[in-house]
Formats: C-alpha cells, structure tokens, sequence
C-alpha cells in the first residue's frame, strides 16, 4: 500500500486493516515512515524494498505521484495497479497497463469488496 498512513482517521489505515481482516497481507510504503511497524508490517520506502511478491499495488497517492508508482510497479513485477478514490491518471494507468499490469481506477476496496461479495452471494476467499 503505497502512501499507508499512521495517522488516525486516513483512509489508507481504515482500508489497510480492513484488507488484513479480510487475510490479505499489506505492505505498507511510505518513505517518511521507513523502518517503522503500521498495524504489525514493517513499512518500507519505496516497493523495491519490498522482498516478497506483490500482487497488486494499492495507492493512495496524489494522482500527480502515481507516474513515478508506476515505474517502481513495472520495475518489481507487479501484476496489477489500484488507484484508490480521487485518485486518477490516464497517462499513468494506460503505461502500466502496456505492461501487462492490471488497472484499476478512482475505486476503494473496501467498497468493491462487499459489494462483489454481495453479488456473489457470498465471501470472496483470499
């Protein structure tokens, strides 16, 4: 999760903890809190800290840092993009997706989740 946030009430926190409820692993990135713990994961300052696979890179970003997220998403392999609500970049999203990444824009898990639980009549297994 690029730009997870210590500070109360960010959205990047309430959506950070409801994906580990829901047994995702999140990795926090953000490069003013490096070498900090945020809700139990060591937070790193950029994604190509990161030593582990990333399945998908959640930002929660100005849509004007999202060209530099890109880059660093491309660079590890990562599969897939979201783009949090508000956040929105055609140049940055179209780039990824020439890579081969997986797009998603200006939408919350949080919110999509449920409601794709919802209409699968059931929980979405991790």
């Amino acid at each position: 999760m690029v730009g997870a946030s210590d500070r109360p009430g960010r959205d990047s926190g309430r959506v950070m903890r409801f994906l580990q409820d829901r047994g995702y692993r999140v990795i926090p990135v953000n490069p003013g809190l490096a070498g900090r713990r945020l809700h139990g994961e060591p937070v790193h300052g950029c994604l190509a800290e990161i030593e582990t696979r990333v399945d998908l890179v959640d930002v929660f970003r100005r849509a004007d840092a999202v060209d530099s997220i890109v880059d660093q998403a491309i660079a590890i392999g990562a599969p897939a993009l979201w783009l949090q609500l508000g956040v929105v970049n055609e140049g940055a999203a179209a780039r990824a997706r020439a890579a081969g990444l997986d797009v998603v824009m200006d939408r919350c898990p949080a919110i999509e989740i449920p409601r794709l639980e919802r209409e699968a009549g059931g929980p979405i297994r991790r």
